[in-house]
């Protein structure tokens, strides 16, 4: 078995960090029994609802699938790739919506910013929850945007998968791996380009 359940997947931070964000990492090994207790699911979109956005006009929009619905079957025949090979295991999958139209028909050129924001407050509400989520891009996006019956208005961006941690040995040898690999990232002087 290999369940990682100590603190090796843990940032390696170089200044102090709010414990979610230290312990956050996005795996790929679901509990396939597990399932979201519906008032930690309400608090997960709750903190996406509360997400800055410009001009308030909150832009994001979520499907939630849970394990075991047609609607997460038709989001998860719509993964692509290795998505598609553990995905299923998650307990819950989120289509991340953002509305790129409003309904006057008037562009909002910061929905997907917006949106990345709404995101980020549910992933760091779901593992203050002792939950894991993973974001993926490897969507059938057309496929699954008419599935769903969504309009124009509207553009899928990414799906998160939330649930239980599971055991990483479920995995494929390539995920596998993967999955317990060193977590890196780039160093602060490679992303702040200018500071003063």
């Amino acid at each position: 078995m290999t369940l990682i359940t100590d603190t090796s997947r843990h940032a390696d931070t170089t200044a102090a960090l709010i414990t979610p964000l230290v312990e956050r990492w996005s795996p790929r090994a679901y509990d396939p029994t597990a399932v979201v207790d519906p008032a930690a699911l309400h608090s997960i979109l709750e903190a996406a609802r509360w997400a800055p956005s410009a001009n308030n006009v909150q832009p994001w929009r979520f499907v939630v699938a849970t394990r075991g619905s047609d609607v997460f079957t038709t989001v998860h025949d719509n993964l692509m790739g290795f998505n598609k090979t553990w995905a299923d295991s998650a307990a819950v999958l989120i289509v991340n919506i953002a509305e790129i139209v409003d309904p006057e028909g008037k562009s909002r050129p910061f929905a997907r910013y917006d949106l990345g924001q709404a995101v980020a407050h549910l992933t760091v509400q779901a593992q203050h929850e002792g939950l894991h989520t993973h974001q993926m891009g490897g969507i059938e996006i057309a496929a699954l945007h008419e599935a769903l019956g969504l309009d124009e208005r509207f553009e899928i961006v990414s799906v998160t998968a939330l649930g239980v941690l599971g055991d990483a040995a479920s995995l494929p040898d390539v995920l596998r791996e993967r999955e317990v690999a060193p977590r890196t990232r780039l160093a602060l002087d490679e992303i702040v380009l200018k500071s003063a």
